[in-house]
């Protein structure tokens, strides 16, 4: 991919980014900051049967962070956790040169591979993503939710 076309890919979802804002009713939601620079990126996820139904997030700083987070949702969005948590090895992988090939669903996530040329901003490219990581292991590690009545009320307790 050329730097130009690279350069245009990323000013378009810094300037129209998509999933933008957050999520009235997530399944959760996680920040992640990078003290380096000041990128911050706050995810909300709506998970429903280990499928990422609804991703959206906000955030402030470059953007490089701003850019991956937009596309990182759209890759995400509509996969299960297995596979988004595969997404965020992949592109993690391919961002410090451990791994060459890209999905078709990840191609335009191209354009932030120049940006491994500023080392000190391939971590704005990854803050997203490490965030995404973060939250999927808290969803896989989250308490489950006791439906009322379920535990907490015995039959012989009944009037």
């Amino acid at each position: 991919m050329t730097d130009d076309l690279s350069r245009e890919i990323i000013l378009d979802h810094y300037q129209n980014p998509r999933n933008h804002g957050r999520l009235e009713h997530p399944t959760l939601a996680n920040r992640g900051h990078n003290p380096l620079c000041g990128d911050e990126v706050e995810l909300s996820l709506g998970i429903d049967d280990e499928h990422i139904q609804d991703i959206a997030f906000t955030g402030r700083g470059c953007s490089i962070s701003q850019a991956s987070a937009s596309m990182m949702t759209e890759v995400v969005k509509g996969q299960t956790v297995d596979d988004a948590d595969a997404a965020v090895q992949r592109f993690t992988e391919r961002m410090t040169d451990r791994k060459p090939a890209a999905t078709e669903l990840e191609e335009e996530l191209d354009a932030l591979q120049g940006v491994k040329k500023y080392p000190a901003r391939v971590k704005c490219a990854l803050l997203p993503w490490t965030t995404l990581r973060e939250s999927l292991a808290l969803f896989r590690h989250r308490e489950p939710v006791a439906v009322a009545g379920e535990d907490d009320f015995n039959c012989a307790d009944a009037p």
